[in-house]
């Protein structure tokens, strides 16, 4: 049934103690397979979550309903190069420097050795397609689609609506959505991304253990996908956002620059408000369809059973809440994000843990899963004494950073913002799931700040140099 959205150190046993309780570890196979599952932009707009009453994503909720679900799960940081970063490196950007999506990681860490290739290293076949790092890390991967290693296969051009800007809002960039060329039906990006996807399932061999690697890029802009998935939400029945009229008022002048006002005031006035919520819903359910294939060519394989599937996104994505759109801010609509894991033996069906866990700890899941060396340096927590028992306790708070010296940080009941110039904002979810009311302002909440700070970073990185990445960008 999905959670509506209206209504920390945890002692963590050894690696060699966590694993051995796996049935993975205990079977005929010591290394389970890893299909590491990434849909872009993707925000609590799921069904299992509840983020919108709407939406339609079955095979979203297939494979929640088979494995266990992180209802309270937030990226690293809100855009894409910094939460990838994070992620894939298991440092923190406030351990890295990297905060922003024109710092090339490897320019900043040369040396860092990667999720990938670390599985690389344990001996592990390491494969992937689409957008996993955001503009590609050729050095992390034994074979990959494109063959450069580089980003994601292109759209065929017409795969795009024939006149663009397709929403009929002159000069929006990339910030285009609308449906495509009837003759563009699997010609996306992601149709070739699930072909490669599927293609490795069906040749994997029981004995050769994979980390497979899918980077769907859509609800990434632009929201160009067939018509067939405009269709599955009627115009006239699109229900908007809950926003709060002049809900800026209580937010600091640096919360409020973060915010895309321009971008708000501008879809409004065209009358687009309905259309945009449309094509973002159309654009996740395209990808949905693709993960479908994907699980099902899974479901028929044989390595099925000896496969841990992991599925996240990179970060949330507002519609107008805050009169902010994209991603770019420290709100709930922009970090949460869906976090599902499929362990076989492990996880129970349709579990859900509310604890509040972070994207970096994947890396240090995903060691203890498969039963590799440890690594000192990962910042995260490993999610196995969750998975194992989703009421466990877990006392740190989930930290999220944008830019430099600006973080949040998210527990169960509270998110705490505090930007770089030392202003605040603090919302109580209990009360106040939509973020309206910054209690920041009250004195009464002094000690709940402070017992919160505790959390925060002791230092800041200093920038990463930025410059061009190495691979072609797909856009922000």
């Amino acid at each position: 049934m999905p959670l509506s959205r209206r209504t920390l150190l945890a002692g963590t046993a050894a690696t060699a103690a966590a694993v051995a309780l796996s049935p993975l570890a205990r079977g005929a196979r010591t290394r389970p397979n890893v299909l590491f599952i990434c849909i872009d932009d993707l925000n609590d707009w799921v069904g299992v979550l509840g983020g919108n009453p709407q939406v339609r994503t079955p095979n979203i909720d297939r494979l929640a309903a088979h494995g266990q679900t992180f209802t309270n799960a937030h990226c690293p940081a809100p855009a894409c190069n910094p939460s990838r970063t994070a992620i894939l490196t298991g440092l923190r950007p406030s351990t890295t420097g990297v905060y922003d999506n024109h710092q090339p990681f490897r320019k900043a860490l040369p040396t860092v050795v990667t999720l990938p290739q670390h599985f690389r290293a344990a001996g592990y076949r390491v494969l992937g397609s689409g957008k996993i790092f955001h503009a590609g890390d050729p050095a992390s991967w034994d074979d990959y689609e494109p063959k450069s290693g580089c980003g994601r296969p292109p759209d065929a051009d017409r795969a795009f609506p024939s006149d663009r800007p397709a929403n009929g809002i002159p000069d929006m960039g990339s910030f285009d959505w609308g449906p495509g060329r009837a003759e563009a039906e699997g010609k996306y990006s992601d149709d070739r991304v699930a072909d490669y996807v599927i293609k490795q399932i069906r040749h994997a061999k029981p004995d050769e253990p994979f980390f497979l690697a899918c980077g769907f890029f859509r609800p990434h802009l632009p929201w160009y996908v067939p018509q067939q998935y405009f269709d599955q939400y009627p115009l006239a029945d699109i229900v908007l956002p809950e926003v709060l009229p002049n809900d800026l008022d209580d937010v600091p002048e640096a919360g409020r620059r973060l915010a895309h006002i321009e971008d708000h005031q501008r879809i409004v006035a065209a009358g687009k408000w309905k259309s945009a919520v449309q094509a973002y819903l159309a654009s996740l359910s395209f990808s949905d369809a693709m993960l479908g294939r994907v699980l099902d060519a899974l479901a028929d394989s044989a390595v099925a059973q000896d496969t841990i599937i992991v599925l996240w996104s990179d970060h949330g994505w507002s519609l107008g809440e805050k009169e902010h759109w994209k991603k770019f801010a420290l709100w709930e609509e922009c970090t949460r994000v869906p976090l599902v894991l499929k362990v076989p033996g492990l996880t129970g069906k349709g579990a859900t843990c509310g604890r509040a866990v972070n994207l970096v700890d994947l890396f240090p899941t995903l060691v203890e899963l498969c039963g590799l060396a440890p690594r000192d340096e990962l910042e995260g927590q490993s999610l196995v004494p969750l998975l194992q028992d989703p009421t466990a306790a877990r006392a740190e708070p989930s930290l999220t950073t944008h830019l430099h010296g600006n973080h949040a940080l998210r527990d169960e009941r509270w998110r705490y913002i505090r930007y770089a110039d030392g202003s605040e904002e603090l919302y109580d979810h209990r009360v106040d799931p939509n973020e309206w009311h910054n209690l920041a302002l009250d004195e009464g909440t002094l000690a709940v700040r402070q017992d919160l700070a505790r959390w925060l970073p002791e230092t800041d990185a200093p920038e990463a140099p930025g410059g061009e990445h190495p691979c072609k960008l797909e856009g922000d």
